[in-house]
């Protein structure tokens, strides 16, 4: 049977090489009615894809024996795919939405945003700004409550309601100083 015949409109491919995060986050989609297979490489991606081409994916672009892209790309085009990069920018956005991507997010993010991304459709299709962006107050006032917590990382988050990764790249960032130089 040819792969491309052998495959299932809720099929959902994972291929991430973060262990924690790859059982967890497979379990949260079956729990949407995805059938899931996992992957913790590319090559093993691909295996996977000859097996069950799937419909969705959710790829790390960035595997010790290559690009997640790589897994489904080829067997099936018109996958819908999702990437949630641990280091987002501008330039790797754009290169994954070129190579076939659907959905391109800054990690962390949850299942229910991913879900979302995957099963948009028309005018969902265009990505919406942030609900918060990030101004000069805010990156200050997030520096002010991170060193009034000790800089506590963990705790900072919790009293702002943020996750912990998500205010560790906000303070990485040089936020514009108090005198104004912004």
């Amino acid at each position: 049977m040819n792969a491309i015949d052998n495959h299932d409109d809720r099929m959902l491919l994972v291929v991430d090489d973060n262990f924690p995060h790859r059982p967890r986050f497979a379990r949260a989609m079956r729990r949407r009615d995805f059938g899931v297979s996992t992957a913790d490489s590319a090559a093993a991606g691909i295996d996977g894809v000859r097996r069950h081409v799937p419909a969705y994916a959710v790829l790390d672009l960035k595997l010790e024996d290559g690009n997640g892209l790589d897994a489904v790309a080829a067997e099936r085009p018109d996958s819908r795919i999702a990437i949630p990069a641990g280091y987002a920018d501008i330039a790797t956005a754009v290169a994954a939405v070129k190579a076939g991507a659907a959905d391109y997010r800054a990690k962390p993010t949850d299942a229910d945003a991913v879900e979302t991304a995957l099963l948009a459709t028309g005018s969902a299709l265009r990505p919406s700004p942030p609900e918060l962006p990030l101004s000069a107050e805010r990156a200050r006032r997030e520096r002010r409550v991170y060193e009034g917590c000790s800089r506590n990382l963990s705790e900072a988050a919790r009293r702002m309601g943020l996750h912990r990764r998500t205010l560790q790249r906000v303070l990485a960032k040089r936020a514009p100083s108090e005198t104004g130089d912004a």
